[in-house]
């Protein structure tokens, strides 16, 4: 019975992993694609830093933002930044540190 709850927990923690991983993929690709379509719609080389006050250039990297927002909000859940266990951990971390 131990051994088919330590291979469930195994396998939980192998699909959170996959879900993070996938997150951080789509992450990248947000902003490898949204730097690369800015300096390809901004005419930068012909313009130089005249057309980047056009608000066409933000809508792509605005909506897909928030598509990858709710992906995070989706893997991490939504107590993810300044939550008890970041609490506890900084807590920990400063009493460690002696020098505050």
């Amino acid at each position: 019975m131990e051994k088919f709850e330590e291979q469930k927990r195994y396998e939980k923690a192998k699909k959170r992993l996959e879900r993070e991983k996938g997150f951080y993929s789509h992450l990248t690709v947000f902003i490898v694609i949204n730097i690369a379509l800015l300096f390809i719609n901004s005419d930068f080389i012909d313009e130089g830093f005249n057309n980047w006050l056009d608000w066409n250039l933000y809508i792509t990297p605005i909506a897909w933002g928030i598509g990858l927002f709710f992906h995070g909000i989706s893997v991490f859940g939504r107590n993810t930044f300044f939550n008890k266990n970041w609490e506890e951990k900084k807590i920990k971390e400063l009493m460690d540190k002696d020098d505050f």
